[in-house]
C-alpha cells in the first residue's frame, strides 16, 4: 500500500517528534491535538530541534524549510484525517480514550486508511473494536524521545493484515528507523516489558531501604553500563506515563504486582511527575549527576 498522506493524532512528547519524522521522510503531514497551545508549543520546539540539527549540519537549511512546508498542524480530526492514508495515534496512555479516538478516526478518515496506535503497552485487539476495519488496525510503538531512538516495535494482532503490517514497516524504515515485526502480541511488547522489569525491581529495592534511588542509579550506570538509571529513565518519560501504564497492566492482570507502587502514586498525586514539572525523584535545577 502506498502512503502519501500520514497524520499524528495528539501533539504532545511523542506525538509531535512522530510527526516531524514523517514530514522529513516526505510525507504530507498533519499533526492534529485538541488544544491550539499543545500545537503552538510543539511547533515551537520543533523549530528548536531542527535548527540545532541545521548548525550541526545534520540537516541542510532546504531540507529544514522542505520539512516544515510539509508539516501541517490543526485542531480538526476530520482535516487532518479526511485523506490520510495513515493515522498514528499518540494522546495519553488510557484505553478509554484511545478507543473514543479511534472510534472517531474511524467515521473521519478513508476507508483504505490504516490506524495505528504509539501505545507502549496496550495491544490493538484492545481497541479494534471500536472499528469497521480490523485487519487495518496495528500497533507503531515509538520510542521517546522519537526524533532520536531507533527502534520502532510494529506490532501485529491476529486480526492486523500481512499488508498492514508490511506497510507500517515501511513507513519505518522511510524514516530512518529501525522496524521490528512482533507477529503475536503481548502486553508492553519487548521493550517495555524488560524495561518494566527492571523499573519494578529498582522500586523494590529502593522502597525496602537497600539503597537510595541516586545510588541505584549509580550502580545501574556504573556497574551495567546503561546510559541512565531506572529512576532516571522514570523521570524522563515521565512518571504519570508509568503510572497510568501499570494501571492499565493490572486491569488487565488482575496481579497486585502490576499495581503502581506506594512511591510512584504518592508521586503522581504531588504532581512531581519527572522533568516536565522541573521534579520527579530529582530536582532538576539542582541535580548533579555523577
Amino acid at each position: 500500500m502506498t502512503i502519501n498522506q500520514l497524520t499524528v493524532v495528539g501533539a504532545g512528547a511523542m506525538g509531535h517528534q512522530i510527526a516531524m519524522l514523517g514530514a522529513l521522510a516526505g510525507y504530507e503531514t498533519y499533526l492534529q491535538d485538541i488544544s491550539k497551545d499543545s500545537l503552538e508549543a510543539a511547533d515551537q520546539k520543533l523549530r528548536g530541534i531542527m535548527k540545532r540539527w541545521v548548525e550541526k549540519e545534520k540537516l541542510s537549511a532546504e531540507d529544514y524549510e522542505a520539512a516544515f512546508s510539509r508539516l501541517h498542524m490543526t485542531t480538526s480530526l476530520e482535516e487532518a484525517a479526511g485523506k490520510a492514508d495513515l493515522v498514528i495515534e499518540a494522546v495519553v496512555e488510557k484505553l478509554e480514550v484511545k478507543r473514543q479516538v479511534f472510534a472517531q478516526l474511524d467515521e473521519v478518515a478513508p476507508a483504505h486508511a490504516i490506524l495505528a496506535t504509539n501505545s507502549s503497552t496496550i495491544v490493538s485487539s484492545l481497541i479494534v473494536d471500536a472499528t469497521s476495519r480490523p485487519d487495518k488496525v496495528c500497533n507503531m510503538h515509538f520510542f521517546f524521545p522519537a526524533l532520536v531512538m531507533d527502534c520502532v516495535e510494529v506490532v501485529k494482532g491476529e486480526h492486523t493484515s500481512d499488508e498492514t503490517a508490511g506497510t507500517a514497516m515501511e513507513v519505518c524504515e522511510r524514516m530512518g528507523r529501525t522496524a521490528i515485526l512482533l507477529k503475536k502480541e503481548i502486553s508492553g511488547f519487548v521493550a517495555n516489558r524488560i524495561l518494566f522489569a527492571i523499573q519494578k525491581e529498582a522500586m523494590h529495592l529502593y522502597e525496602g531501604g537497600y539503597a537510595d534511588f541516586e545510588d541505584i542509579d549509580k550502580i545501574v550506570r556504573h556497574a551495567l553500563n546503561h546510559p541512565i538509571g531506572p529512576f532516571e529513565l522514570m523521570d524522563l518519560s515521565g512518571l504519570d506515563v508509568g503510572y497510568y501504564v501499570m494501571q492499565q497492566q493490572y486491569q488487565e492482570t488482575n496481579d497486585p504486582n502490576d499495581r503502581p507502587s506506594k512511591t510512584l502514586v504518592e508521586k503522581v498525586e504531588a504532581g512531581e511527575l519527572g522533568r516536565k514539572t522541573g521534579k520527579g525523584f530529582y530536582s532538576y535545577d539542582k541535580k548533579v549527576r555523577s
